[in-house]
């Protein structure tokens, strides 16, 4: 392993909307044993931003798992409710430019508008691209629902946004082996993607661009099935002059049937395990996380 010579910070980041289940205890463990090979530090992160879904019960929950895991975090706990201000923000500086645009559909309008049509392309979510409906309104009709007080999303101009950058977008990826490699970001596979929701001031992609930046973040550890949303925060990134951390995108924990463990397929939560009798010295030998060895490049 080589070591930097900057003080490493990682984050780990769930979101209090469910129970822990093992991925998140993987990957927990994992950001605290890279900050320790590194004599870095560790963040603990709340990621509130969808405030019908989250709870204080379950953000209590994630602690207690936290502290059963033996997982040590740097004072205080950060949450994202607490940064709404910084994101509004961020946004302001893409609407001056113009480089974002109000959009007053639905979710059901925009599967309406693109179900008929087999081959529409889908965003590496699976999700349908958006098929630019209100891209098309003029300058006055939007202004006129705004005032209407009609509630509107803010999507990325994803053309007008590329045409800004005049730089390689890329990043450093460390997953998958034990030397660094840049890869190259596909940022427009996600069209035009939602940086602010109708009820909240932040979609996850720009809050957590924001927060990395604002909480000094130079190692993103995170399931590889985020890998591709990086192309988008790459993106976001070199648009609001952010810094870009490091990526180590971990592969994921899955169940019989080859699914990757998720709340909202019900995977058995820590909270559950423990109750049967699981041990974290159990647990972290079943990951095997003592027999990794990490590489850093300064």
């Amino acid at each position: 392993m080589t070591r930097s010579y900057i003080s490493r910070v990682f984050r780990f980041a769930p979101s209090p909307n469910g129970y822990l289940h093992l991925g998140h205890g993987f990957s927990a463990l994992l950001n605290q044993e890279m900050a320790m090979a590194t004599g870095g530090k560790l963040l603990l992160r709340i990621e509130d931003i969808d405030l019908e879904r989250c709870r204080p019960e379950f953000e209590q929950a994630i602690l207690d798992d936290l502290t059963w895991l033996g997982l040590a975090w740097q004072q205080p706990v950060r949450r994202q409710s607490e940064h709404f201000d910084a994101y509004r923000d961020a946004l302001a500086s893409l609407q001056r430019r113009g480089l974002v645009y109000p959009c007053f559909c639905s979710r059901a309008d925009v599967v309406a508008a693109t179900s008929e049509r087999p081959d529409w392309p889908r965003d590496p979510d699976d999700s349908p691209l958006y098929p630019g409906t209100c891209k098309q309104l003029s300058s006055a009709e939007r202004q006129r629902r705004l005032k209407a007080g009609q509630p509107a999303a803010w999507r990325l101009d994803m053309a007008a946004a590329l045409k800004e950058v005049h730089q390689p977008i890329d990043w450093r990826e460390y997953g998958g082996g034990s030397e660094p490699r840049r890869v190259k970001a596909e940022p427009a596979l996600w069209g035009d993607a939602v940086l602010a929701r109708k009820d909240v001031p932040a979609s996850y992609h720009i809050a957590v661009v924001v927060d990395d930046a604002l909480q000094g973040v130079t190692d993103v550890v995170r399931g590889e099935d985020l890998f591709m949303a990086t192309g988008l925060h790459r993106l976001l990134q070199i648009l609001l002059d952010l810094p870009a951390p490091d990526y180590h995108h971990h592969e994921l924990l899955r169940d019989a049937a080859g699914r990757k463990l998720s709340k909202s397929l019900r995977a058995k939560s820590l909270r559950a395990l423990r109750q049967e009798g699981l041990t974290p010295t159990k647990l972290k030998a079943q990951f095997g996380l003592h027999k990794r060895s990490f590489a850093f490049v300064p």
